[in-house]
């Protein structure tokens, strides 16, 4: 939904501005999480058809992080842990919260809790691929770190989400 709002808030001087109409988007909040095998140094993206990219003239098949919406009355790990089994097919167990961003805090009021899991083998349990009767059809594949970096860096991935998550790992690699 979308909400309109008349604002006043208080300048840097001091000084209240004057009454201004805002409008929200209200998507609801989300989930993250990026899989990640540190003994294969590798991590697990997924590829699937986003149609606002699409027709805003970027790719129509966006590589990410897996990821959902966090369905309020939920805990986020749980919801993480669910979006992972569904879109990858990955068990997961332990998860690091990295950070929770606002994506577009100009438009919308989505928040979106970003996680990092580490993964062995044995930790894909299941095939992946989404929910067909969603109208989703997803591709898991792995990649090295060094891959994956270098797939931001020639645009291959452009969701911001997924460039937050890769970034972190890769200068936080040493702690996990």
């Amino acid at each position: 939904k979308i909400d309109r709002a008349v604002v006043r808030y208080e300048r840097f001087d001091g000084t209240m501005s004057p009454p201004l109409v805002r409008f929200v988007f209200e998507r609801g909040d989300s989930v993250a999480v990026l899989p990640f095998d540190r003994k294969r140094h590798r991590v697990v993206l997924v590829q699937q058809f986003r149609y606002p990219a699409y027709v805003r003239g970027g790719p129509g098949w966006l590589w990410e992080i897996v990821a959902g919406m966090w369905e309020e009355g939920r805990a986020p790990e749980d919801v993480v842990r669910s979006e992972a089994l569904e879109e990858a097919g990955y068990r997961l167990r332990a998860l690091h919260h990295i950070m929770t961003v606002y994506p577009s805090p100009g438009g919308s009021s989505e928040r979106v809790c970003v996680y990092l899991a580490p993964v062995e083998c044995q930790d894909r349990v299941a095939r992946g691929g989404g929910l067909p009767e969603d109208g989703e059809d997803i591709l898991v594949q792995e990649f090295s770190l060094e891959e994956a970096l270098e797939m931001i860096e020639s645009g291959q991935i452009v969701d911001a989400k997924t460039i937050l998550a890769l970034q972190y790992l890769a200068a936080h690699w040493g702690e996990f």
